[in-house]
């Protein structure tokens, strides 16, 4: 399944029933289940949820426990506002990058700031989450695509378009505000392709001058 970090439209969670370790939410919505059936994906501020079942004015979905752990999902309350977008059709237009809708974890938006033609957003991040962000990179922010223009030790900022912010969530978050992050997929099969690489040469005791010592 994949999106494009393209926001379709923002719903309105309507409820929130909370279980043990997970939750289900019944979300309003108008465009993204026109053609929708139980069983599509649909991103929810980033996170791919299933529709378990459809409704006149909306969806719902159930959300796990690894997911309330791992996003600001477990923080929605009846009247939140989240940004839908449904999964890509093999058909459809690429606008955005390549989003898988499984976040790597939560950021902390520590700056807002506007400029002549831009609203600039600072979030801090793990380091886990950080080692994946460069500069002129692209970065997923509760399911919009965004492209990172700065890059400093914990933090991060990206530059958005007024019409960016007043078609999403964006133009609700404040300082303080937790935000879902996905990094960009390619940087991660990247290192998972160089690990078995990394791992060899940390196990041998081969080196150039062992090499030349013995006349290889």
């Amino acid at each position: 399944m994949m999106f494009t970090g393209i926001v379709e439209e923002i719903g309105t969670i309507e409820q929130v029933t909370r279980g043990q370790f997970s939750a289900v939410l019944r979300i309003g919505a108008k465009k993204v289940i026109q053609d929708a059936k139980v069983g599509d994906s649909i991103a929810v501020n980033g996170i791919c949820l299933t529709v378990t079942e459809l409704l006149t004015d909306g969806f719902t979905a159930d959300v796990m426990h690894e997911t309330l752990n791992r996003s600001s999902l477990s923080k929605l309350t009846r009247g939140s506002h989240v940004n839908l977008e449904r999964a890509m059709a093999a058909d459809g237009r690429f606008g955005g990058h390549i989003v898988a809708g499984h976040v790597d974890g939560t950021g902390k938006i520590i700056g807002i700031r506007r400029d002549d033609t831009a609203i600039w957003y600072t979030i801090q991040a793990d380091s886990e989450i950080m080692r994946y962000i460069v500069e002129k990179g692209s970065i997923t922010i509760d399911g919009i695509s965004l492209t990172v223009a700065k890059v400093n030790q914990g933090d991060f900022s990206i530059s958005a378009i007024p019409h960016t912010v007043s078609q999403t969530v964006l133009k609700e978050r404040r300082e303080g505000d937790l935000v879902n992050l996905e990094t960009d997929i390619i940087g991660k099969y990247v290192e998972k392709l160089l690990s078995p690489q990394q791992e060899q040469t940390q196990q041998t005791n081969i080196t150039r001058e062992f090499l030349s010592k013995y006349g290889f």
